[in-house]
């Protein structure tokens, strides 16, 4: 009788030893192939919005060679302006107007109810025209600008064309 319970356990031990391991190498293999799973579903989206970014930033004046070679007068014998300190030069030189008491002119817009109009997002497309939006605080709008830069570095803009949109 001691024999067979030794040999029940035995067995019994075997087995669990067998299911022990069958279920943590099937554990093991399950987890593998999460990771796997997840990090090619990672990769997708990284990729994906890596290309929207590039799609996003096409016209942009960081992305446009032939734009920031417009800057570059070396051959001809004139300065070379960088463009990545032009950028924010005109960034901040659009931004100061918003402290004008009527408004940033550059709106394209009066005062409405006694509130001004002020730019508030700008993208600098190319080596001539500025996208921005702006508002009063109830109102929004967009406009295009045009942009130069003459020989003694001033910047000066130009308003090309404006919308207001309805509320």
């Amino acid at each position: 009788m001691k024999k067979s319970l030794m040999l029940y356990l035995f067995i019994l031990a075997i087995l669990m030893n067998l299911f022990t391991y069958s279920f943590y190498s099937g554990e093991a293999k399950f987890q593998q192939e999460r990771y796997d799973k997840t990090t090619k579903k990672l990769r997708d989206s990284i990729n994906l919005m890596t290309e929207k970014l590039n799609d996003a930033d096409y016209f942009s004046l960081e992305h446009n060679e032939n734009a920031q070679n417009y800057f570059d007068n070396s051959a001809s014998g004139g300065k070379v302006i960088l463009y990545e300190k032009l950028i924010p030069v005109v960034k901040e030189k659009l931004l100061d107007l918003n402290t004008n008491p009527k408004g940033n002119p550059y709106t394209g817009q009066d005062m409405i109810g006694g509130k001004k109009f002020i730019i508030n997002k700008i993208k600098i497309l190319n080596h001539r025209w500025i996208i921005a939006d702006y508002s009063n605080g109830e109102l929004w709008g967009e406009v295009l600008l045009k942009y130069f830069v003459d020989n003694d570095d001033n910047i000066t803009f130009e308003v090309n064309q404006t919308w207001l949109y309805q509320k």
